[in-house]
């Protein structure tokens, strides 16, 4: 491989490690950070998250940018992105692994009661609970690519029963997959908890609004973990309030930071956390855009961000 121009930003506080570990995976390339790089130094590849329109405008021969995390909405939306320069985004990288952690605390915490016994606390009660079975606890999840395909399949694995949605047509071992517009409603119906994974898209903006999620089973959960602008907060606000939803567990929100005047923050039946379901792990990112720009400079096809469906 030839010697090759990196240029690096992250908005995540971790670049020393990031660049650490990259000279380590491609000693020969000349890696610089932004604000490193001085106005005639253009570079071949650009790692970004987050970067400030200024950057990409003030590189001119990128053949490809690879973004360090599996959403790319915060991307396409930059005032500044080329047009002509294919996006690159990771496809799970290890993202899978502590997304399903994640997931699994919120069915453990509501099926096993954990939030009722948390009311019985503060009401000095002592009343323990009949303990179900996980395949009493249909699991329907919203998203089915490389993070939800994986997600759907370990929770089936262990017991759970998995239901799964996207708009075009997946199969997934031991999993009931549902495609397209028409099937959302009877897959909402089944689920006593709904796991959302879907990126955040001009069609997914919303998806989850008050008629859908009136859709699911009275009493049922939902973990948001994939992107905020999915679920409609104000929606889930007053079906919790209506008791027609137990709880919810959520990751991401439209707004980030979460605003220290936002509802949902009073809300007990609501469990917030900032947005740590799934961080990037370094070593399994560079080890997929090490062969990512492999296959590029060698002539090899590698899938890049469809702009208009916006993953």
């Amino acid at each position: 491989m030839r010697a090759l121009k990196l240029l690096f930003y992250s908005r995540s506080g971790q670049s020393s490690r990031w660049i650490e570990a990259l000279h380590q995976a491609l000693p020969g390339a000349e890696i610089r950070l932004y604000g490193e790089a001085t106005s005639d130094w253009q570079a071949d590849y650009a790692l970004l998250w987050q970067p400030p329109p200024e950057l990409l405008r003030s590189q001119r021969r990128l053949r490809g940018i690879f973004n360090l995390g599996a959403g790319v909405d915060a991307l396409l939306a930059n005032p500044g992105l080329p047009e002509e320069v294919p996006i690159y985004k990771l496809r799970d990288a290890g993202m899978a692994a502590w997304m399903l952690d994640y997931i699994r605390y919120g069915l453990l915490h509501f099926g096993r009661d954990m939030d009722r016994y948390r009311e019985q606390q503060r009401l000095r009660c002592w009343q323990p609970r009949e303990i179900g079975h996980r395949a009493q606890w249909p699991v329907g999840v919203l998203g089915l690519g490389a993070l939800g395909s994986e997600i759907a399949a370990a929770l089936s694995v262990e017991g759970y029963s998995v239901s799964g949605w996207s708009r075009t047509p997946k199969s997934i071992p031991g999993v009931d997959c549902y495609a397209g517009e028409t099937t959302l409603a009877p897959f909402l119906s089944r689920c006593r908890v709904l796991v959302s994974i879907l990126p955040a898209t001009v069609d997914t903006r919303h998806l989850l609004n008050l008629e859908r999620l009136q859709r699911l089973p009275e009493g049922a959960v939902v973990i948001s973990c994939g992107r905020g602008e999915v679920l409609d907060s104000q929606a889930l606000l007053a079906l919790l309030d209506s008791h027609h939803l137990r709880g919810a567990l959520l990751d991401v929100f439209e707004q980030e930071p979460l605003p220290t005047d936002s509802p949902l923050y009073d809300n007990e039946r609501l469990i917030i956390t900032p947005h740590i379901s799934a961080p990037t792990p370094i070593e399994g990112a560079i080890e997929q855009i090490v062969e990512g720009i492999g296959r590029l400079e060698s002539g090899a096809p590698l899938p890049a961000v469809d702009r208009q469906r916006g993953y």
